[in-house]
């Protein structure tokens, strides 16, 4: 220890400034030289406590030990010492020794002698250079800062200055119309603390921080693309600028900041970049839905028109009319191929949204899983395998109506997300954050008894009380056999335009037959039949094929069929539609279709008569 006394002892004596040696964990003296102890007094001595010369400079002081720690070195002239009554303003420089980690070199500059010491070097060259050479020197530099301050304030760009302490030197014209202030607001102020002080989002913006500062602290060139300077007004303005270190006799001594205001520029690519989501917003919707529409040209229905005169159905004409100008959620019931959809066009198309698309929901069309973004939508990377944004279908109907067929299908917990977002009239697509609003019609239909589907929990009682405000109820074929004459008419008028062919004539031994025929797959069944038959007939008469259950029909007519007769004859149909597909079941032309019920029936169906593929392939042969 005594060996270190005496090389901090002799590291001091060797300066011919003040200077010595502090033990920052002890806050005591180690060492000093005479300079030191003559700036700072009598009370300057080895083992003293270095805190008592810094008053309230403390705090300053123990940031600036930090900035020491963290470099190795630094200086400042941010702390004053205190010496008698009197503030000395100092010039701090400081080393951290690395032999001993808390101990750290101190050298002191009274910045008024320096002061006094320049002025009497800059007063003997005067004198020496005599009066008529600094009248030289006088006009020299003034003409040069005349012709500078031309070209600074020609400049489109702003530009200012600062020195070592951070002061501003100068400003030209620019830079004061851009930032309010004057010359004589800056001048000789920390510029910082006036135009830089603060982020956009109003956070501190700490001059340690600056890069325009790092150019005079550690020599570096500073380009920066996005901040933001600080008016007088107190309005910020988006700039861009290069900060450059200026040196003085290869001394350096601040640095020349050049900005340009890009306020008005990072305006317009907001602008832009929202346009840009919104057109790409606008894209995938129309994009969806017109790959809806296609798919509604390309499902064939059953025909364009509600075909009949039956008391049943000029009610049914009278509810949707009733129903239609309105924004009420229409529930609509009954067995499968009695129009459900048709009905739901028809409500659409003469309510005021009919500019607006009328958006198709096949609840049991969809899988479980998908059933959330198939609804709501999704955003790229929402999950693996979701490249790209995508609206959900409750967005595509956004200003038109919303289908959703075979309701009771839905997911469980997809009920309870299509009901929330329904009645809060917003969407939230999946793996997103920001809600969208909707303005949509709701029509809902169901094949199965939904009370019943209600009472086993496939329906949630909420939903079906939110969507049951104007039921519709869709009649069998059975029950409006008077239709049956027009109806079979107009679509095999359809079906003839399709095959290119004089439409043969239906006889009234064919009517008959389709008359008496009880339609178990109602006007689906009926449209299958007739195109069939237009098919079939070579030449001008309608000729009608009913399959097996009509000829029981025929030969047994006032037998009742047993619940055994019922299911051999849905096992039967089943394997003649597979057959008839190839084993195709859902999608168009597929089994399911054929026979006018969903998919996901279907498929409960084959599984519950336990039907095996050599089966239906062993019909087809």
């Amino acid at each position: 220890m005594q060996t270190n006394l005496s090389f901090l002892d002799s590291l001091c004596t060797a300066l011919p400034e003040a200077g010595l040696v502090i033990d920052t964990g002890a806050d005591a003296v180690l060492a000093i030289n005479p300079a030191a102890k003559r700036m700072l007094g009598p009370a300057a001595r080895v083992g003293a406590r270095f805190s008592e010369w810094l008053g309230s400079g403390l705090a300053q002081f123990i940031v600036f030990m930090e900035e020491v720690d963290h470099r190795g070195e630094a200086w400042t002239r941010d702390v004053g010492l205190i010496v008698g009554e009197q503030l000395v303003a100092c010039e701090l420089r400081a080393r951290r020794l690395p032999e001993a980690p808390d101990h750290v070199f101190l050298m002191l500059l009274d910045l008024a002698e320096l002061e006094r010491r320049a002025q009497q070097v800059d007063t003997v060259r005067l004198h020496r250079a005599g009066l008529l050479e600094w009248k030289r020197a006088r006009d020299f530099f003034a003409e040069l800062e005349h012709q500078n301050q031309l070209i600074l304030n020609a400049a489109g760009e702003g530009i200012y200055g600062v020195n070592a302490e951070g002061n501003t030197t100068f400003v030209n014209r620019a830079a004061q119309e851009m930032l309010g202030w004057t010359v004589e607001d800056l001048a000789g102020k920390p510029i910082h603390d006036m135009i830089h002080h603060h982020h956009l989002n109003g956070e501190v913006y700490h001059s340690h921080d600056c890069p325009i500062y790092r150019s005079f602290r550690f020599e570096q060139v500073n380009r920066i693309e996005d901040e933001v300077f600080w008016r007088k007004d107190g309005r910020p303005i988006r700039v861009e600028y290069v900060s450059t270190p200026i040196y003085d006799q290869q001394v350096l001594a601040g640095a020349v900041v050049i900005f340009r205001d890009i306020t008005e520029r990072k305006e317009n690519e907001r602008r832009l970049q929202t346009a840009m989501e919104e057109i790409a917003s606008l894209r995938d919707r129309l994009e969806q839905e017109n790959a809806y529409l296609q798919e509604a040209i390309t499902t064939e229905r059953a025909h364009h028109d509600i075909i009949g005169t039956s008391p049943s159905l000029r009610q049914l004409l009278t509810r949707i009319e009733q129903v239609a100008a309105t924004d009420a959620t229409v529930l609509i019931t009954g067995e499968a191929g009695t129009g459900k959809a048709l009905v739901a066009h028809a409500i659409h198309n003469a309510s005021p949204r009919r500019r607006r698309p009328l958006i198709h929901v096949r609840c049991g069309a969809v899988a479980p899983g998908a059933m959330e973004a198939e609804l709501f939508g999704q955003i790229r990377g929402a999950y693996q395998g979701a490249l790209r944004d995508k609206p959900g279908k409750l967005e595509l109907a956004h200003g038109g109506t919303l289908f959703l067929d075979d309701v009771e299908e839905l997911p469980v917990e997809a009920q309870g997300q299509l009901l929330r977002a329904l009645q809060e009239r917003e969407v939230t697509r999946l793996g997103d954050t920001r809600s969208r609003s909707i303005d949509v019609r709701v029509i809902a239909a169901s094949t199965r008894p939904i009370e019943k589907e209600v009472a086993s929990g496939r329906l949630r009682e909420d939903l079906y009380l939110w969507l049951n405000v104007f039921p519709v109820f869709c009649d069998p074929l059975r029950d409006k056999r008077e239709d049956i004459p027009a109806l079979a008419a107009h679509l095999l008028r359809l079906a003839s335009k399709r095959m290119n062919r004089t439409p043969p004539v239906i006889t009234q031994h064919s009517m008959q037959r389709l008359m008496d025929y009880p339609w178990p797959g109602n006007v689906r069944e009926l449209r299958n039949v007739i195109e069939r038959a237009a098919i079939v007939s070579q030449g001008n008469k309608l000729i009608v094929d009913l399959g097996e259950g009509a000829r029981q029909v025929d030969r047994t007519p006032g037998r009742i069929k047993t619940e055994v007769d019922l299911d051999a004859e849905m096992r039967r149909a089943l394997l003649e539609s597979l057959a008839a597909t190839g084993g195709k079941v859902s999608g168009v032309g597929g089994a399911a279709e054929l026979m006018g019920i969903p998919a996901t029936t279907f498929y409960s169906r084959i599984k519950k008569y336990a039907i095996q593929q050599r089966e239906w392939q062993g019909a087809d042969g």
